[in-house]
């Protein structure tokens, strides 16, 4: 067990826990359709007490202090009860609930549309949400490893050796995909995949996804989608919860959640997660380690302040220390920057912090803020790359109503970037100086929410922005809503454009490996992109099950998008803007099926064509697949307390980076399919054991994956005078040391054990 883990169970063992003069009970019988229903949970949110209903469909719940509380009855797939009784000393109380089915999913609130809570069904901006019941179907140390089950997004490891990566969205790459916490930008650049590892999953309520440009509300970055982790807040989290577990490759995960109140208005949640893997394998035998190894500790921690029962100020933070080290197998943290043996090795420092603030007046007016600093020190194999990045978020918003038909959110916003390494990217003209990077971006959008009647809706929007080196930008989008009478079907059509000012050595691993220099062909302009999407969504809502069909067809366009050229010069990464256009364009289809006898089956696929026109050549963009699938398949044996979860996805080729015609490594991957098998028992409310197998096929890519793996240093590699490499007797192929052709996870099948422990 971790040593942070037993030093938390420890202090925590050590609290004082205030317990009242509790003498009042509870307790009952749940049926649905006249029967029995198990594992139903009954919680009394005025004291976070509860018990769940045994296979008789029976609960008990004692020591209820005297006085009114609410009573709360949920269970996944049926609609959420409130009853508010009134407890005495030395009485118990008999009540019994009669469930009816319900999909949960028209009625979850999301914000990530229009910055504006409403509810899903309602909301003129298609959203996908994913739960915490969701994630833990397949448990990962990191939402970013989590994601893969989501249809139309895919990480992406963009090096074999130290193993970071980022998020694909229907095909665009990591640099458009914009991430927030709680709504509030914290990722970006230099941070994109620190930003999803080492938040505490436990913490976690929901995933919202939105596909396509939101720069209008979210500004630079937020081009091809944005992925919004909502965690919870402390007046609803446990007490305590803790979920723990370990993988047969050495793998150790812990995430630790807390509840705590300072005082009647001031609560507070607190999150750690830590990570270790150090246990160099080398399946392949290509000398190189198949999974960087990674000591890796995240603090968070939550605070509401609350004015009549409500939260009129929220703050938050989070802190990540990580070490990670990829290379030859005999590395040793002595030979770091050195030529002796081959590593890149890792040092991160991140400190997040956010937070709300709803003004004391009685107009809506909030006021949010995010800030972030990021220290990174890495060594690719000899080549050190130390960079600091600083961002400060503060953004103003006012939210009124119109007479009936007109919902106008106004906001003003102003970002501050500052960067700084120790590369030519921050070098003076004169090639001498150092010049860190300091980018202001003020703007103000305004949003009109207009409800033409109870089926037809229209959201305008429009945001300036004033980039402190590129001038002036306008994002504009619109969306319209239409649902039938019934409310269970819903026709979205949306037309947005969204823009990025691209840093190049912030965003591609490859720039900094050392493995190939970098060019500039000319200065890089802002990319704009034209974005037009149509969703339909269906429910249907049977006696004893729940069909959901959601259809979507996307449509991007890109102007001066910045695409890195890796084959006009094997030796060489050539960045500049496009002189064409490039096209995404595709297809995703998703069912969601759950029935009450306990099977549920979610399903996805996604086809799309990505592709890349200049000097009216077309050519298939790298590393981008023509198909994909994801399926989520669970079976709840009640009467055991059993889930069987079955999760897995599949990827169609994709083209590759090679080095030149010589390269003898495939062009394309092969299609590849990655599953997952497991099993949860659930004892009582309190603890969850779960088992299972990830990767069952055992699939990994092809073990020349790295190119002249056995020369990473390029001692045997003869150049021209103008960088190419020369071909000779110990390199027929004219190769370089190249790690950047990597499509999955070297890791193979492995057996994972948890533990899940809650107290109410």
């Amino acid at each position: 067990m971790n040593l942070i883990l037993i030093n938390v169970l420890f202090c925590f063992l050590l609290m004082r826990l205030d317990v009242c003069a509790q003498t009042a009970s509870l307790q009952g019988k749940i049926t649905f359709n006249n029967s029995p229903e198990p594992f139903v949970n009954v919680f009394i949110n005025n004291f976070s007490i509860g018990a769940s209903s045994n296979i008789e469909g029976n609960y008990f719940i004692d020591d209820i202090p005297s006085g009114t509380s609410t009573v709360e009855v949920s269970a996944i797939g049926f609609i959420s009860q409130k009853h508010e009784l009134t407890f005495e000393e030395g009485v118990s109380i008999n009540f019994d609930f009669t469930l009816e089915v319900a999909d949960d999913r028209l009625n979850e609130i999301v914000i990530s549309g229009t910055l504006m809570p409403v509810i899903k069904l309602e909301s003129p901006v298609a959203i996908e949400v994913y739960n915490k019941q969701f994630f833990k179907k397949n448990p990962n140390p990191s939402i970013f490893e989590s994601l893969q089950n989501i249809n139309g997004i895919r990480p992406q490891l963009n090096c074999n050796v130290c193993n970071t990566g980022d998020i694909h969205i229907n095909g665009l790459e990591g640099p458009y995909t914009f991430v927030l916490i709680d709504g509030m930008p914290i990722v970006s650049g230099l941070s994109t995949v620190y930003g999803l590892t080492g938040i505490p999953q436990s913490l976690v309520e929901r995933v919202e996804i939105l596909k396509g440009p939101a720069s209008t509300l979210y500004g630079s970055e937020a081009v091809g989608g944005i992925i919004n982790i909502i965690t919870k807040q402390p007046i609803n989290a446990l007490r305590f919860s803790l979920d723990s577990f370990g993988s047969s490759w050495g793998e150790l995960n812990s995430d630790i959640g807390l509840r705590y109140n300072l005082s009647s208005k001031v609560r507070g949640l607190l999150g750690i997660n830590h990570f270790v893997y150090q246990n160099p394998i080398d399946n392949n035998g290509d000398g190189f380690t198949d999974l960087t190894l990674q000591n890796r500790i995240s603090l968070f921690n939550k605070i509401d302040f609350l004015r009549d029962g409500k939260p009129i100020f929220n703050m938050a933070a989070r802190y990540i220390y990580e070490e990670r080290w990829g290379g030859e197998m005999n590395w040793k943290p002595s030979y770091r920057g050195s030529d002796l043996i081959y590593a890149e090795s890792i040092y991160t420092k991140r400190w997040e912090t956010f937070g709300t603030y709803k003004l004391p007046i009685d107009s809506d007016v909030k006021f949010q803020f995010s800030g972030n600093g990021h220290i990174q020190n890495s060594y690719y194999g000899v080549t050190p790359y130390k960079a600091d990045q600083y961002i400060g978020f503060g953004q103003l918003t006012w939210n009124t109503l119109i007479g009936n038909k007109h919902s106008i959110l106004f906001g003003g916003a102003y970002r501050y970037t500052f960067y700084d390494d120790n590369t030519f990217a921050t070098l003076s003209e004169d090639g001498f100086n150092n010049n860190p990077s300091n980018l202001h971006l003020p703007g103000i959008f305004l949003q009109d929410e207009i409800n033409l009647n109870e089926w037809h809706k229209l959201l305008l929007g429009i945001r300036y922005d004033y980039n402190s080196i590129h001038g002036n930008v306008f994002s504009p989008r619109a969306n319209y809503k239409w649902s039938s009478e019934e409310k269970n079907e819903s026709i979205r059509i949306s037309l947005g454009n969204g823009f990025r000012v691209a840093n190049v050595f912030t965003e591609d691993h490859a720039a900094l490996t050392g493995a190939r220099s970098v060019e500039f062909n000319d200065d890089l302009k802002p990319e704009t992109s034209w974005n037009i999407n149509l969703n339909y969504v269906k429910n249907i809502i049977f006696k004893e099950s729940i069909l959901t069909l959601d259809g979507n067809l996307f449509y991007n366009y890109f102007a001066n998008r910045i695409l890195p050229d890796y084959e006009s010069n094997p030796n060489k990464i050539i960045y500049s803007n496009l002189d064409g256009k490039s096209v995404s364009k595709g297809i995703s289809l998703n069912m969601d099926f759950m029935l009450q006898n306990g099977l549920s089956l979610l399903a996805g696929a996604t086809f799309m064509d990505v592709s890349v026109t200049e000097k009216q050549i077309e050519t298939k963009q790298l590393l981008t697949e023509r198909f994909s699938g994801v399926w989520s398949i669970t079976y709840q044996v009640k009467s055991l307390g059993l889930t069987i979860d079955y999760t897995g996805n599949v990827y169609g080729p994709m083209r590759l980076p090679l080095l030149g015609p010589l390269d003898p490594r495939d062009e394309y991957s092969q299609c590849f399919s990655i599953q997952n098998l497991q099993v949860t028992k659930k004892i009582q409310n309190t603890m969850e054991l779960y088992l299972g197998v990830k990767n069952l096929l055992n699939f990994t890519p092809p073990s020349n994956s790295i190119a002249r793996a056995f020369d990473p240093f390029d001692k045997e590699v003869q150049f021209d005078n103008e960088g190419q490499v020369i071909p000779s007797i110990n390199n027929p192929n004219g190769l370089t040391f190249d790690p950047s052709y990597v499509f999955t996870s070297n890791q193979g099948i492995r057996l994972f054990l948890g533990l899940n422990f809650v107290i109410y």
